[in-house]
């Protein structure tokens, strides 16, 4: 474990305050068991009372057409509910719609059935006219994160006050899938219409909790709904969202009662938590990935057509690959994370349906051929390239011990430390050579895939382009056949590890401290950390 050891050297102090998790430390296959918390049972909650929950970042823009967070989706989750949501096996169901779609015209016509009797927090009537509203604001607004999302639907009609009808120009599988997130979150039209593309500083949708204020970098505070269908089943009075970014004061403000409910514990500080009787650790796989993404064509910002980027990272895939075999994934989540973390090559999670021999190939921790490949590139070594990383003690962490991995492999990285918000806006504008940062993963591998790789993507932050690839990925999505899909994506990450412009690191756990006095919250493997039905315990 000669990497370990160099990581080790490297993370002095880091590593000097590595605890082993519980059990000695754990792999993907020893890991604790998932767990997702229980509903509130009748009779365990008070009626009223606030919680106060602590994020790890703040969310950018409360717009589910523009949001690109999964911070946003926590407090989302609380006050825009959407067509569908996934439970914790990852199967989709119901939420404002009342069945799944029904799929007719050999694909291309899908047909919804939505919920009578709902009112959106402004009094506005929920009905299938708003529902066609919001598709079609997701579809035309500058800068939306979900047209591609929804794929290629041509129009969208509302025969009836609860029947949706999409016609697709080609047959989507991954619909259904998309409108169990933010595509799905239907908006007031009444506030789409007075307010824009500045829905943000207002939102209104249907949900069991509505926006009061927010405090810019501070806090985000949201009272309970009387307009809302379920009202009878809430039974909190209000949440409020504080931004707490350092992991180690998240754990303390739980520890103290400050906060009852802590998103994305630091793995080092999970067997202190887990070691205090007043608190529970609830823990998923994660559906996503962490990664790095190089800029290999982004020059005029995401979403428009791709330019040469005059850097040897973004002209020789030879480049990206040798930074690919410079890294050892096991050390580094064994270093870093407490080996409560999963390695991860692809972004089709092993417990996806959708994962395959083909999508779980990756290259192995080989120095040695990261220094022939930079060799047989032209490029002199060690090789200068800068990474954008969030400021908060993990990030900078893992992007240490990078910097000290990838040493070995003849790459010298320069870490450029950035507020996360402001992180999101440099990946948007091309303003960077490499960055780090993840994905928090859905149900249908075309989320995790097309809208980040695939030419055009709302979030092709890599300004990426691969006919091939473009050409596998629209077959995926128009094959209503699992085990097709499968093989499909199978031949999309073999595409994708030739060209490596992301590069893919590992999974993690997702964390969740919450204090006993608090039941009914949960956290399913899409990392949502759900508060709407939670309560107070007696």
């Amino acid at each position: 474990m000669r990497g370990v050891a160099l990581l080790c050297a490297a993370l002095t102090a880091a590593c000097s305050s590595v605890t082993p998790a519980a059990g000695g430390g754990a792999d993907a296959a020893t890991a604790p068991a998932d767990s997702f918390g229980q509903p509130a049972a009748a009779g365990e909650v008070k009626q009223g009372g606030a919680l106060v929950m602590a994020l790890s970042a703040e969310p950018d823009q409360l717009d589910p057409t523009l949001s690109r967070s999964l911070y946003s989706r926590y407090v989302f989750s609380s006050m825009c509910e959407k067509l569908y949501d996934v439970d914790q096996q990852s199967k989709i169901v119901p939420q404002l719609a009342t069945a799944l779609p029904t799929v007719t015209d050999g694909g291309k016509t899908v047909t919804i059935p939505v919920r009578d009797g709902v009112k959106f927090a402004d009094g506005t009537p929920f009905d299938a006219s708003a529902v066609k509203s919001t598709f079609e604001r997701n579809l035309t607004l500058k800068g939306s994160g979900r047209k591609s999302e929804l794929g290629p639907i041509e129009s969208v009609d509302a025969p009836s006050a609860n029947t949706v009808v999409v016609h697709l120009k080609e047959p989507f599988a991954p619909l259904t899938a998309a409108l169990a997130d933010r595509a799905g979150m239907i908006m007031s039209p009444t506030a789409t219409s007075a307010l824009g593309d500045k829905f943000s500083t207002a939102p209104v949708c249907v949900g069991a909790f509505k926006l009061d204020k927010r405090v810019p970098q501070n806090s985000i505070d949201l009272v309970k709904d009387p307009n809302y269908y379920d009202a009878a089943n809430v039974h909190l009075d209000s949440i409020s969202y504080r931004i707490i970014t350092d992991a180690n004061i998240r754990a303390a403000n739980l520890r103290s009662g400050d906060v009852q409910v802590a998103d994305t514990l630091s793995p080092q500080g999970v067997p202190e938590v887990r070691a205090d009787s007043s608190l529970t650790v609830l823990q998923s796989t994660s559906l996503g990935y962490q990664g790095v993404t190089f800029n290999v064509g982004n020059v005029d910002g995401v979403g428009k057509p791709a330019k040469p980027v005059d850097t040897p990272a973004a002209k020789d895939p030879r480049v990206r690959q040798a930074f690919e075999y410079a890294i050892d994934r096991a050390g580094l989540v064994k270093v870093v994370f407490n080996d409560l973390y999963a390695t991860a090559c692809s972004p089709i999670a092993p417990v996806s349906e959708f994962s395959s021999p083909a999508s779980e190939v990756c290259k192995p921790h080989d120095p040695a051929k990261a220094l022939q490949l930079l060799k047989d590139a032209g490029v002199q070594t060690p090789y200068p390239i800068s990474m954008l990383v969030s400021n908060n003690p993990d990030s900078l962490r893992l992007a240490q011990a990078l910097q000290s991995m990838v040493k070995e492999g003849g790459f010298d990285l320069q870490i450029k430390p950035v507020e996360y918000a402001s992180l999101l806006d440099q990946q948007d504008r091309g303003d960077f050579e490499l960055l780090q940062l993840g994905w928090s993963g859905r149900v249908d591998p075309d989320a995790n895939i097309t809208n980040f790789l695939g030419t055009g993507g709302s979030q092709n932050v890599a300004g990426f382009n691969d006919p091939a690839l473009d050409s596998i990925l629209t077959q995926a999505r128009q094959s209503t056949d699992l085990a097709q899909r499968r093989d499909l994506y199978g031949q999309a990450v073999t595409k994708i590890q030739e060209s490596d412009p992301l590069i893919y690191l590992y999974r993690q756990r997702n964390l969740t401290g919450v204090s006993n006095t608090v039941k009914g919250v949960q956290v399913f493997p899409d990392g949502v950390v759900r508060l709407a039905f939670a309560g107070l315990a007696k």
